[in-house]
């Protein structure tokens, strides 16, 4: 026998719980830290440019090619595009085992093979990256200066910054809002031009010609050889402008004549700001599969030589760090489980009244903690708050093994043996107890090692972590404390005097022992009554879970705010400035934020004119008096009354699931072939969702009054003038695209020219009368002779779920409701409005997974409590007995779904993992109960004596292991340090149920003992098994 080998062999022992301390040790230094488990799903973005292309064409030639290929792919879960004006981007989603970098490889060969069918002025194939573009980055590094020109503040970024940081391990992509890379804009004055006889064509071959990087080769004589070089590039605006463009009457036309060449930026209509300064905004996002505080560290590592760098006047400013949440709430964290182990330590000194016996288990428990480390660093786990929560709640039950065994070696020395035999014979009698307790309470959690998804991921953590901390416990238990128990522990001397503190405990508690007796020997003989109780409580289990609030995961503060704005569909890039940075002034005037990085044009494949981000950093908490959800509410009032301009708040969070980024928190998505269908019932459904009381911030991605000026071609006209459509378009994109005709070759990067109409003329209604074609015979020719223009409304956006056109609205929830409650309400709406058959419904992201959650909840309570029964059944060899260890756990669900009720509190992803916790917990104490009557009626006793007996010897050990439990849960549940939103609900569930169940199955459980062993005497009995073996049924054993 185990606990017999080692109180010989002491040595062999302390080495061996030695081994376990320094293997934790060693492992805890290799952990890494982070928020939660690693549950990213595999997430890659693929994206595409063709200049100029509208959304619909980006849609149509673009997206919708490379989702068919795309679609081939093996573990693709979910799919979305977003196409606007020469963009597309495409998002897919890969079921969690997929390996990312075997996906990246498909998506390779799949963009590959589309290739030959995308159009043919895509000169550039689509690029990808693995990254989730619904995620937020990592950190924001603002550049500024009051002294350095934008422009060379973003190529410093671009050339010193941005290749370092992006090349780091684990970081997918580095964004640059607000970018303002120095480019050179010929800006053309068409009516210059017309007078002058001169197109934008040959305004265009001007300026391609007088920047000019070719080789020229190198000359050589007899004795020495030369490079050759030509003067050629242009580098800066104003050497452009007296470029010759034409020799009209033996003068020159200049650059100067027709066109004004300025300094400019690539993009001029995205812009950031920081606290209201102008400032290069760069975003670092992390892979998939990276880890965050792994990532800000490697880049914090590399900033010092850059800020050496840095030009003179040039700030650089670390922003929205997202590890410093993390590192704070497992800092927290740490604390918690320190306090739960002096509190539990303390509460054990009570009960066993001496510090010799109290040093036990306070060795046990860090072995067992410690030893843990371990096995997470085996199992690739990390410290997180899952995990250290986990450890935390093991405080309160690797103790619990630990102190039946020495509450039972005590109780013989306290009867007068001495400490070795007392050791022997007490380690006997309870190690298969310990063995019961322990492997029922590890086989709650066998059924999460075979749930999927992200919500299975974290119960895989959770379960692994305390399943060794218990298993660890069990092992020390039979191992080192019977050991310590022969050594440590004294004969009792029944006059010594305790100190006043552990009598006035001890007065107390057998005062509420006395008590417990004459209740119990009363409740046993009300047997129909208890039985209604433990009948009611089964149902009222029921009926409370099905009415209580569900939701995914509590709502964190970890300091920071996200805010999304949108103007009107057809806002301009001015118009959207001016709106935001009223915005940015209501908000910064709020006491409780530190910063705003403002952005507008925000960045993205298919970023638009009309939307914005901000990035609100908080102040720390003891500063910061109000939660992120109060904060929240106040700046929806101040900024409430700017008009022409929406913004949609949320705290950030540290789980963000779904492909899409959205101004909302939660997507509701809706997708069909007919376009015309969907674009009907969207707006219908988005205004049904706004009258919702439940839900907040309803907006869709829905843009379809943009202004759009259609140019339609005569082309008949076009024909017997000789030009082209091809001709046509050209000149349209030489005005208005933006086009890059040149290239500028400097020392350090490449800068473009690009070549457009005055902007003054975008307004002009006689536009096209203002822009000349040349045709075959020499003339020109206005190109209203050729085409008119016709305005109407577009979309500025075109979006795909699953190579369907789709439409999401997205919302937040109101203050105090459930997603469960809002999800119920939006499927209702959706049902009033009358959704066609040929529209598909889904709710997308985080409202997904949370479905799917909840569908798994009942059959994951079920699973865990068939596992228990199915061991206790092989422990006991008995049917019966397992129902008895049973029948007090709906008592526990009763307490805490009631508890998270009373608290305001849903039942959540979090809660659910201390309701199965409860599951493994409650039954210790019917497993101390029914082993020792167990023993008493093999020794003759009735089942009453037996029963009533087993109660009130083990109701010491019984009540410290639940002081034990609720000590170790405790400090989880009134937690208010960093991160304790995410934490509180499963230690207010863990609390509520023990106490409720620590009341009720102390007389629950002896009366269903009963009433079972009266049913076994009819037909379940040992002795009915025995003769069913006897008759040949079950062949008997050697052993019988």
């Amino acid at each position: 026998m185990l606990p017999a080998l080692c109180i010989r062999r002491p040595v062999m022992t302390i080495l061996l719980m030695a081994s376990f301390v320094i293997a934790g040790l060693f492992a805890y230094r290799q952990l890494p830290v982070a928020a939660i488990p690693r549950v990213d799903f595999p997430t890659i973005q693929v994206t595409a440019q063709l200049p100029g292309a509208s959304p619909e064409t980006m849609a149509a030639s673009v997206a919708s090619i490379l989702e068919r290929q795309f679609s081939t792919i093996a573990g693709v879960t979910a799919m979305t595009s977003a196409s606007s004006l020469g963009n597309t981007s495409i998002v897919l989603q890969f079921d969690l085992n997929r390996s990312i970098d075997g996906a990246a490889l498909d998506v390779q060969s799949a963009i590959s093979s589309a290739m030959r069918r995308l159009p043919p002025e895509m000169t550039t194939p689509p690029s990808f990256r693995k990254v989730n573009p619904a995620d937020w980055a990592v950190m924001l590094l603002t550049l500024r200066s009051s002294q350095v020109r934008l422009s060379d503040v973003d190529a410093f970024a671009n050339r010193a910054i941005l290749p370092r940081v992006s090349t780091l391990p684990g970081v997918a992509q580095v964004l640059i809002f607000g970018s303002q890379k120095f480019a050179v804009r010929v800006r053309a004055d068409l009516d210059q031009l017309a007078v002058r006889g001169l197109t934008l064509q040959e305004l265009q071959n001007a300026v391609v010609n007088a920047n000019s990087s070719k080789p020229v080769g190198s000359i050589a004589d007899r004795r020495q050889n030369a490079i050759l070089e030509a003067t050629g590039p242009i580098n800066k605006a104003a050497d452009y402008m007296p470029v010759i463009v034409t020799w009209q009457n033996g003068a020159p036309v200049r650059i100067s004549d027709v066109a004004t060449a300025i300094d400019s930026v690539e993009n001029d209509k995205v812009a950031s700001w920081l606290d209201g300064t102008r400032a290069i905004v760069m975003g670092v996002y992390r892979q998939p599969d990276a880890n965050t505080v792994e990532v800000v560290d490697r880049v914090k590592a590399i900033l010092p030589q850059i800020q050496a760098e840095l030009p003179p006047g040039v700030e650089i400013e670390l922003m929205a760090d997202r590890s410093k949440p993390i590192r704070d709430a497992i800092a927290d964290v740490e604390f918690t489980l320190a306090l739960a182990a002096v509190l539990v330590i303390i509460a054990i000194y009570f009960f066993l009244r001496t510090f010799r016996a109290t040093l036990i288990p306070a060795i046990a428990l860090p072995i067992s903690v410690v030893g843990t480390f371990a096995g997470m660093y085996a199992f690739g786990h990390s410290i997180d708050n899952i995990s250290l929560l986990a450890l935390t709640l093991a405080v309160g039950f690797v103790v619990d093994d630990a102190i039946v065994m020495l509450e039972n070696i005590v109780r013989h020395i306290e009867a007068g043996e001495k400490p070795m035999e007392a050791a022997f014979k007490g380690a006997k009698e309870v190690s298969f107890t310990i063995v019961s307790m322990t492997l029922s309470l590890v086989a709650v959690f066998i059924p999460v090692l075979f749930m999927g998804g992200v919500v299975g991921r974290m119960f895989n953590e959770f379960g692994l972590v305390i399943s060794m901390a218990i298993l660890i416990s069990g092992i020390v238990s039979l191992t080192l404390t019977p050991m310590l128990c022969s050594r440590l522990l004294k004969p009792v001397d029944h006059h010594e005097k305790h100190n006043v503190l552990v009598r006035a405990f001890e007065w107390g508690f057998n005062k509420v022992s006395a008590g417990y007796a004459a209740a119990l020997r009363r409740t046993v003989r009300l047997p129909r009554l208890v039985l209604g109780v433990t009948l009611g409580t089964f149902v009222l289990t029921i009926v409370l879970f099905q009415a209580v609030p569900k939701g995914f995961f509590p709502s964190e503060d970890i300091g920071q705010i996200i805010g999304s704005t949108v103007g009107p569909d057809d806002a301009s890039f001015d118009a959207m400035v001016a709106r935001q940075s009223v915005l940015a002034e209501a908000i910064r005037r709020d006491p409780d934020v530190a910063s705003v990085v403002s952005t507008v044009g925000f960045g993205g494949a298919a970023a638009t004119v009309n939307s914005g981000r901000m990035f609100i950093i908080l102040r720390d908490k003891p500063e910061r008096k109000d939660s992120a959800n109060q904060v929240v509410a106040r700046l929806r009032r101040a900024t409430a009354g700017v008009p022409g301009i929406n913004i949609y708040f949320r705290p950030a969070q540290s789980i963000n699931i779904g492909t899409t980024l959205t101004r909302a928190q939660y997507q509701f998505g809706m997708r069909s072939s007919d376009l015309a269908t969907l674009r009907d019932y969207a707006p219908k459904m988005e205004a049904r969702m706004r009258r919702i009381p439940s839900i907040l911030d309803v907006n869709s991605d829905l843009q379809v009054r943009a202004r759009s000026a259609l140019i339609e071609i005569d082309r008949d006209i076009a024909s017997r003038l000789g030009v082209s459509v091809d001709q046509i378009r050209q000149l349209l994109y030489s005005a208005f695209g933006s086009r890059q005709v040149s290239t500028i070759y400097a020392a350090d990067d490449t800068y473009q020219v690009i070549l457009e109409a005055d902007p003054k003329y975008a307004d002009a209604s006689d536009i096209l009368r203002r822009l000349q074609i040349r045709t075959p015979s020499g003339g020109l020719v206005p190109l209203d002779t050729l085409a008119k223009r016709i305005d109407k409304p577009t979309s500025l956006t075109v979006n795909h779920i699953a190579q369907l056109p789709a439409v999401i609205i997205s919302f937040n929830l109101a203050p105090g409701v459930a997603l469960g409650d809002a999800v119920r309400d939006i499927q209702a709406a959706a049902a009033e409005v009358g959704v066609p058959a040929n529209i598909a419904t889904s709710f997308e992201g985080s409202a997904q997974v949370f479905q799917q959650a909840v569908a798994n909840q009942g059959l994951l309570l079920f699973g865990a409590v068939l596992v228990i029964y199915i061991i206790l059944g092989i422990l006991y060899e008995s049917f019966i007995h397992p129902l008895t260890i049973l029948s007090g756990l709906p008592s526990a669900g009763i307490g805490a779904i009631v508890t998270l009720m009373l608290f305001g509190m849903d039942l959540s992803v979090i809660a659910m993992i201390g309701v199965v916790m409860l599951i493994g917990i409650v039954k210790k104490n019917a497993i101390m109960m029914v082993d020792f009557a167990i023993v008493r009626r093999a020794q003759g006793a009735n089942a009453e004596t037996a029963i009533v007996e087993a109660a009130l010897l083990r109701f010491r050990p019984i009540m410290m292991t639940t002081v034990c439990a609720l000590l170790g849960a405790l400090p989880i549940a009134v937690g208010h340090g960093a991160g304790a939103e995410l934490r509180q609900p499963l230690g207010i569930a863990v609390v509520g149920g023990l106490l409720v169940s620590q009341l009720l199955t102390l007389f629950i459980t002896p009366v269903v003992y009963i009433w079972f062993d009266r049913l076994a005497g009819m037909r379940f009995s040992p002795g009915w098994a025995r003769r069913w073996r006897t008759r040949g049924r079950i062949p008997a054993t050697p052993a019988e």
